[in-house]
């Protein structure tokens, strides 16, 4: 199982077998194709290897991505059995359109400030993203992080100047790890899986910008009994173990 960029991509596979708890047969010509979230790509990469050791032979394809992008490719008809969203309007845009079924919540994430080890810049909350000297990077206001930047922003009643503003959480974490800006606001998840190449600093208006991820099978899926497998095995206590190992807040 690797993942993939947002293009498109197939992979085979030969055999059938039963789905986990569900008795559905997984279609052994087709594999299991998931649209998720960035800040999904470790903990998902990890449980799509488990899935597969689960039901060998199996093979689970990833295209990680902001949501709302993901979300466009399937209106599009890019063909997606899962889509996991970081947020619920995405996921809506689907259902409305009659494009998902009925999503569940499974995780919650929350943002942190996000500094280069040994944190230079002697950033310690979110008024210091107020400072003209920083250069900061945030995610873009249509995209679910942006769209939490701008709830922890409100709620402190401050109004940042990013020197960048990036498409998906990985790009903005990228601009922290190349040491291209001084600090960033990316998912507590995303500093986790960063450790060791950057420093994570929580502050208490993200309790204001809590996200809710989402999801569901497509209606169109193309391996529809996969799809559904998967989405057993995500809300099973072994996937949900993986989500809080990578720093998922569960659903309560």
């Amino acid at each position: 199982m690797t993942p993939r960029p947002p293009a498109l991509a197939a992979l085979t596979l030969s055999l059938a077998l039963t789905a986990c708890g569900s008795g559905a047969e997984i279609s052994g010509a087709e594999p299991i194709t998931v649209f998720a979230a960035a800040s999904l790509t470790e903990a998902f990469s990890r449980i799509g290897a488990d899935f597969e050791e689960a039901h060998p032979g199996s093979s689970v394809v990833f295209s990680f991505a902001a949501s709302s992008t993901l979300a466009q490719q399937i209106l599009a008809g890019a063909p997606a059995d899962v889509f996991a969203a970081a947020s619920p309007v995405p996921m809506t845009t689907l259902t409305r359109a009659g494009r998902a079924t009925a999503p569940t919540v499974f995780v919650r994430n929350r943002l942190q400030i996000a500094v280069p080890p040994g944190n230079h810049a002697q950033v310690r909350g979110l008024s210091d993203f107020t400072r003209p000297s920083l250069k900061i990077a945030l995610c873009a206001p249509q995209v679910p992080c942006g769209a939490a930047t701008e709830k922890a922003f409100n709620a402190a009643g401050l109004v940042p100047e990013p020197d960048t503003l990036e498409q998906d959480v990985k790009a903005v974490l990228a601009k922290v790890t190349l040491g291209e800006v001084d600090a960033a606001l990316v998912y507590r998840t995303d500093v986790l899986a960063a450790a060791g190449v950057v420093d994570g600093i929580a502050f208490p208006e993200a309790d204001k910008a809590v996200n809710d991820y989402f999801l569901a099978t497509t209606a169109e899926a193309p391996n529809a009994a996969g799809g559904s497998a998967f989405v057993d095995y995500v809300l099973s206590a072994r996937g949900q173990r993986v989500l809080d190992d990578a720093g998922f807040d569960p659903v309560t």
